[in-house]
């Protein structure tokens, strides 16, 4: 094992990679400012050196392995943790101690996040931090790749690699047309508008507010009839507004002052929705432990 550590080089690595996300030697050879011939040496070398093939060549098209799809994921993630200790790097030359990488769901920002923030900016002025707003979906899928160092979600079916705890638990809230009939004042409970169509996330996207939701209706003898998908709280909003059905969302997403559309909360029910807070168990950057500290929501204020 140790030898063939010791055989593979660095451009082994940079060059499968770029081959295996253009999956065309031409491309990929441009991209390196190399000649073709001279990639496809270098590939052969580093199949060569781990007795296995990485690409299936044909005339028409090249793909990856099976080999080939298992390195390009664990070299992915080995760039993103070189990328981001040189970041690091870098930003302890000037004078700063490191940066955090968080992706976060858009309900975040209206609840636990900017105080979070606040706070840890005003104790780690030194640490830097980049946000990026990720679906559930894709938070993981960029924990995985070491792309970010924490995501804070509605999902907690997490992989046995990660760490989660819970930061925030609030009641859902319908989201109606603003001249819709029902009102505040005359709700009672769901069932009353079992009749209408709902404008869900996608269920691949959030299973377990879907099935919450799903549960919710349920509870008051209906099944909901969804008429479209939607990610982002704006286009629900949109799709609302526009009579195209109704949605439920996190409270913390709703506003008065959102044009088109009103909010009933819902209160004295059983299921209220969470956000957890997500990360490696082997992250190794050494600023998240400043941030995981915080996590302590009696403080976040």
């Amino acid at each position: 094992m140790l030898s063939i550590i010791n055989q593979i080089e660095f451009r082994h690595l940079s060059y499968f990679k770029v081959l295996a996300e253009e999956l065309h030697f031409r491309k990929a050879a441009e991209k390196l400012f190399i000649s073709p011939s001279a990639l496809s040496q270098q590939i052969s070398q580093l199949e060569d050196i781990l007795h296995t093939p990485l690409f299936e060549r044909t005339n028409k098209k090249v793909t990856l392995t099976d080999a080939g799809t298992l390195l390009y994921t664990e070299v992915t993630q080995l760039f993103n943790k070189l990328s981001n200790t040189v970041n690091n790097l870098e930003l302890l030359k000037k004078g700063s101690t490191g940066q955090i990488g968080i992706g976060f769901v858009a309900s975040a920002v209206q609840s636990v996040l900017p105080g979070l923030l606040k706070r840890f900016n005003k104790e780690c002025p030194d640490i830097k931090f980049q946000l990026e707003e990720l679906t559930n979906k894709e938070q993981l899928a960029a924990l995985q790749q070491d792309e970010i160092d924490i995501g804070f979600m509605r999902s907690n079916q997490v992989a046995d690699n990660m760490m989660i705890k819970s930061v925030l638990r609030e009641t859902f809230s319908i989201v109606l047309p603003e001249n819709h009939p029902m009102t505040a004042r005359k709700f009672k409970n769901i069932g009353q508008l079992k009749d209408e169509s709902f404008i869900l996330f996608p269920n691949d996207q959030s299973q377990l507010y879907y099935q919450q939701i799903l549960h919710l209706c349920a509870d008051h003898g209906f099944v909901p009839k969804i008429s479209h998908k939607a990610i982002h709280a704006p286009a629900i909003y949109k799709l609302v507004e526009n009579g195209m059905g109704l949605s439920i969302l996190p409270t913390s997403l709703s506003n008065e002052h959102t044009p088109g559309v009103k909010f009933i909360e819902l209160k004295n029910i059983p299921q209220q929705t969470e956000l957890y807070a997500v990360w490696k168990k082997d992250n190794s950057n050494p600023a998240l432990k400043y941030l995981l500290q915080m996590l302590d929501v009696k403080k976040i204020k």
